[in-house]
C-alpha cells in the first residue's frame, strides 16, 4: 500500500525544483512579459519543458497518483502555449514579411509574370503599329478624358509643352493624376477579377498595353518618343511592374481554379490566394510609391537624362528587392 506512496514522493522529490523553476518562468511571461527573462531563462525554459514532458511520462507509465499526473499535464500544457503559441513581435513579423514573405512569393508568380509583361508589350506594341497604319484607331483605343488633346492633329510644340513644361503652365497633370487613378483601378481589378479563370485580368493588361502604344503612337512622328519615354517610366516603372504583379496574382487564381491537380480546387485556390494576398500588399506598397514619384519627381524633374535615371533605378531597386531579398544563404 506504501509503496506507491513512496515512489511518488521520491519521484517528485527528484524534480520539484525544476517544475518550480519552470513554473515560475512561466509565471512571469504569463503575468508579466517575456522579455523580463534574462538570456539564461530564455535557454532553460525549453530545458525544463522537455524535463517535465519526460516526467509527465514516466508519471502515466508508472501510474503514480492522479494529482501529479494532473499537476504535470497543466504545468505542460502552459509551458508549451508559452514556447509555441507565442507570436513574434509586430516589428520581427514586418522584418520577416518584407525581408522574406513579400519576395519569396513574388518569385513564385514567375510564369505569370512573364506572361504578363509579354502580353503588355506584345498589346503596346500591336496598338502602335495599328494607329501608326490607321489613326482613327486612336480614337478607339484611347478614352477622350485620358487623351486630353494628345491626339493624333495635335502640335509638335503642344506635346512637347505637355513633357516639359511646369504644371502651373499647363502641363500633364491633370492627365497624371488621371493615370495614376487609372492603373490603380487596373492593378485591383486586374486582381479581383482573376476568380474568373483568369480572362478578365488578360483582356485588361491587352487594353492597358494598347492605350501605351496609343499615346506613343502619337508622341513618335514628332520625335518626343524618348521624352515621352522619360516622363513615363519616371513613375511607370514602379506603376507598370504594379500592375504586373497583381495581374499575375489574379492569373494565379485562376489558372488553379481551372487547373486545381491534385490537391483539390477549394485547397488550391486557397493556397493560390494566400500567395496572391501576399503579393497584393506588395503591390498596394508600389502604388504608393508611385504616388509619390507621381505627385513629386515626375512634375518637377523636367530633364530627360534625370528622368531616366530615376526610372532605371526604382526599376533595379524592385527587381533586385524581388529577385534577391530572401533567398537561403549558401554554405
Amino acid at each position: 500500500m506504501n509503496a506507491p506512496l513512496f515512489a511518488s514522493r521520491h519521484f517528485r522529490a527528484e524534480r520539484e525544483a525544476d517544475w518550480a523553476r519552470l513554473e515560475a518562468l512561466l509565471d512571469v511571461v504569463e503575468s508579466k512579459s517575456p522579455r523580463r527573462l534574462s538570456e539564461e531563462d530564455l535557454f532553460e525554459l525549453p530545458r525544463l519543458y522537455r524535463a517535465t514532458l519526460s516526467a509527465l511520462s514516466v508519471a502515466r507509465e508508472t501510474s503514480l497518483d492522479a494529482s501529479l499526473v494532473d499537476y504535470l499535464e497543466r504545468l505542460s500544457t502552459r509551458a508549451y502555449f508559452v514556447l509555441y503559441g507565442c507570436r513574434a513581435p509586430w516589428g520581427r513579423q514586418i522584418v520577416d514579411f518584407f525581408g522574406r514573405g513579400l519576395p519569396q512569393a513574388v518569385r513564385t508568380l514567375w510564369p505569370e509574370i512573364l506572361v504578363a509583361t509579354l502580353l503588355t508589350i506584345l498589346s503596346a506594341v500591336a496598338a502602335y503599329a495599328l494607329i501608326r497604319a490607321e489613326p482613327a484607331w486612336f480614337g478607339a483605343i484611347m478614352p477622350p478624358e485620358m487623351a486630353s488633346g494628345r491626339d493624333m492633329s495635335a502640335s509638335t510644340e503642344f506635346l512637347r509643352k505637355s513633357l516639359y513644361d511646369k504644371p502651373e503652365d499647363g502641363g500633364l497633370e491633370v492627365f497624371a493624376a488621371f493615370l495614376f487613378t487609372h492603373n490603380a483601378q487596373v492593378s485591383f481589378l486586374c486582381f479581383a477579377l482573376g476568380f474568373a479563370l483568369g480572362i478578365p485580368t488578360l483582356i485588361l493588361l491587352v487594353q492597358n498595353g494598347a492605350m501605351l502604344g496609343a499615346i506613343f503612337a502619337v508622341y513618335t512622328p514628332h520625335g518626343l518618343a524618348p521624352g515621352l519615354f522619360g516622363w513615363l517610366m519616371i513613375h511607370g516603372s514602379t506603376e507598370l511592374s504594379a500592375i504586373v504583379l497583381a495581374a499575375a496574382a489574379g492569373l494565379r487564381i485562376g489558372r488553379t481554379i481551372a487547373f486545381p491537380g491534385e490537391r483539390g480546387r477549394v485547397a488550391a485556390a486557397g493556397a493560390a490566394g494566400r500567395t496572391a494576398a501576399t503579393v497584393m500588399l506588395g503591390v498596394i506598397l508600389m502604388l504608393l510609391v508611385a504616388g509619390l514619384l507621381e505627385g513629386f519627381a515626375r512634375q518637377l524633374v523636367t530633364s530627360d537624362s534625370a528622368r531616366y535615371a530615376i526610372a532605371g533605378a526604382m526599376f533595379a531597386l524592385w527587381v533586385g528587392y524581388f529577385g534577391l531579398a530572401g533567398r537561403p544563404r549558401r554554405g
